[in-house]
C-alpha cells in the first residue's frame, strides 16, 4: 500500500510537470542541440542510436505516469458524475457504476440515450421545449 500511494503521489508530480511549457521547451532544445551536432558526428549511427534510445527510454516511462494520472483523473471524474446522479431528483441510480458494465448493457443504455435525443429534437422542431426528464 505504501509503494502505491508513493508512486501515486511521483507520478501526479511528474505528469504536472512534464506538463508545464518550461518542459517542453529543454526537451525541444536537447532535438535542436542534437540536430546542430549531426555535422560534428557526421550523422553517424551512434549520434542517431543517442536521440532514438533516449527518446524510446523517456517515452516508455511517460506512457506509464500518463496511464496513472489518467485512471486516477477518469475514476475521480466517475466519483463527481455518480454523486450527481445520486442527488439528482429522478436520476436512475442504476447508470452511477455503468463503466462496470458489459458492451453489450452499455451500448443497449446508449441506444436507449439516443432514442430519447431523438424524440427531443422532435419535440424541438414541433416548438415545444426539450427540458425536464421525459418519464414525468
Amino acid at each position: 500500500m505504501r509503494v502505491t500511494a508513493w508512486y501515486s503521489n511521483f507520478a501526479k508530480t511528474a505528469a504536472r510537470f512534464c506538463g508545464k511549457p518550461p518542459v517542453f521547451v529543454f526537451a525541444f532544445l536537447i532535438i535542436v542541440v542534437w540536430v546542430v551536432t549531426g555535422p560534428i558526428f557526421q550523422y553517424s549511427d551512434t549520434w542517431q542510436l543517442v536521440i532514438n534510445t533516449g527518446t524510446t527510454i523517456v517515452t516508455f516511462l511517460m506512457v506509464f505516469l500518463i496511464q496513472n494520472t489518467q485512471n486516477r483523473d477518469t475514476e475521480a471524474l466517475h466519483i463527481k458524475l455518480d454523486e450527481l446522479i445520486r442527488v439528482t431528483k429522478g436520476a436512475h441510480n442504476t447508470l452511477m457504476d455503468l463503466e462496470e458494465h458489459e458492451e453489450e448493457t452499455l451500448e443497449s443504455v446508449r441506444q436507449r440515450y439516443e432514442a430519447l435525443a431523438a424524440a427531443a429534437r422532435v419535440q424541438v422542431d414541433n416548438g415545444l421545449k426539450d427540458t425536464g426528464t421525459p418519464e414525468a
